[in-house]
């Protein structure tokens, strides 16, 4: 049962931290390694969730 809820949490903060840099983002520069950063991101805590 902790083992499921470290999980959640961890989860939660790799959401906070993808949020962070989402809202960090200025669309004037942001560059396409920067959207495939926060696709990785995406992608690596979907493999969490599965």
């Amino acid at each position: 049962m902790m083992i499921q809820q470290d999980k959640l949490d961890q989860l939660k903060n790799q959401l906070q931290a993808f949020l962070d840099q989402l809202d960090s983002l200025n669309p004037e520069t942001t560059s396409l390694e920067d959207v495939d950063q926060l696709i990785e991101i995406i992608e690596q805590m979907e493999k969490k969730l599965g």
